[in-house]
């Protein structure tokens, strides 16, 4: 006679081991940890955590869960340029003729406005914000263009910022930034630079101490829908229940939703050792906002060039490629740092969502289920304002 048949023996017959042994977590893990939620959002990046801090802010009781699949997010959150940045006016144009003009004015303002919600909420210390200011670099054919659209960027920038000349030209400035290689220069006085990795961190500690839960390592391998709500297994065989669901998946989201056409997007970055006497201040823009860099300290960070092998970097790989990493060294030599001497001291990359339309996707995919992804590489701006869409869908 077996162990368990003999104590099954010794038990009243309504009571088996199989009974006893039906969970094998303790009861405080199943009285705090995996008792069901009111909300679970999958993804901890910069959205998944703004829509716990709207959730939180609308239901205060309400229990809120984040699954993040990594040990701290792994798409592009604490992985991108941080720039706290609204577009460029090549990359403005350009999108008025993908979305439309009215599309694109809707999603500069919520730019915008999630720049300024940011520094509201966390202060600019907090997450080293810096006002440092935006700029373009222009080719002349490029520069022929902007200027044409200047009036009509203007007074459109108006209606959202209150000033009347949002963009002007700054050619000046050109030589005492130290680029070479380009004919003009056009500023506006609304972008800056922040810390992603603290901004990150902010928003983590407001939530946990506002009672949110966020575990890490947990990535999500299946969902089954229930007449009352979700059951989300991960990888790790933890299965958590919830009421309701959203994803904040971004680039990652086909792996769940299929249905939803999110095309991943590899931004490439470099960062140089620190640099004597360094000129460049600023966040900084070129064709289409493909290559964008800044300053951070006496260090020059340049991140993209993606538009060079679309088909390579349209992937989940979260690896740098020698092609990249030669094509931003090489633009670093001739317009950035052009006669100076340094060394690249970290080379990363993140990974970004796009939709065909440019549009971010806040949408309904199932009975008390929603998606909140595709910032087309402005999540920094827009996580903030499309939580509040989503916070007001329930």
């Amino acid at each position: 006679m077996g162990c368990n048949e003999a104590l099954n023996k010794a038990l009243p017959s309504a009571f088996t081991v199989k009974q006893r042994m039906n969970s094998t977590n303790s009861i405080w893990e199943d009285e705090s940890i995996f008792c069901k939620n009111d909300f679970l959002i999958i993804g901890g990046g910069l959205a998944g955590l703004w829509c716990a801090f709207e959730l939180q802010l609308k239901f205060k009781n309400a229990r809120i869960l984040i699954l993040e699949r990594g040990i701290f997010p792994t798409g592009a959150s604490t992985r991108n340029a941080g720039f706290a940045c609204f577009g460029s006016p090549t990359e403005m144009m350009y999108n008025a003729d993908v979305m439309g003009e009215d599309k694109m004015w809707a999603t500069v303002e919520m730019r915008y406005k999630g720049i300024l919600k940011i520094r509201k909420i966390f202060g600019d210390a907090v997450i080293d914000y810096d006002h440092c200011g935006g700029y373009e670099c222009l080719q002349h054919a490029q520069a022929l263009q902007v200027d044409e659209k200047l009036p009509w960027l203007n007074k459109r920038m108006k209606a959202i910022t209150g000033n009347e000349n949002s963009f002007s030209w700054s050619n000046e400035k050109l030589d005492q930034f130290g680029l070479k290689g380009f004919d003009n220069l056009i500023e506006n006085s609304w972008e800056g630079g922040l810390h992603s990795g603290k901004l990150v961190l902010a928003l983590q500690k407001h939530l946990q101490s506002n009672g949110v839960l966020i575990l890490m390592g947990m990535e999500v391998s299946s969902i089954q829908k229930y007449e009352s709500g979700y059951e989300v297994l991960t990888q790790v065989n933890q299965t958590f229940t919830t009421t309701n669901l959203i994803y904040c998946t971004n680039a990652f989201t086909q792996n769940l939703l299929p249905a939803l056409a999110v095309t991943p997007a590899r931004g490439q970055v470099v960062v140089t050792s620190p640099i004597d006497g360094l000129q460049l201040k600023g966040t900084f823009h070129y064709d289409e906002g493909y290559y964008y860099f800044r300053n951070v300290g006496n260090r020059v960070l340049l991140g993209g060039a993606r538009n060079k092998s679309f088909d390579n970097e349209n992937t989940t790989e979260l690896t740098t490629t020698p092609s990249i990493q030669d094509e931003l060294f090489r633009f670093l030599t001739m317009h950035i740092l052009p006669g100076k001497q340094f060394t690249l001291t970290n080379q990363w990359s993140g990974i970004m969502g796009f939709t065909a339309n440019k549009e971010p996707v806040v949408e309904k995919v199932d009975e008390n289920a929603y998606a909140v992804i595709s910032c087309n590489g402005m999540g920094v701006a827009l996580s903030p304002v499309i939580a509040e869409k989503v916070a007001a869908m329930f």
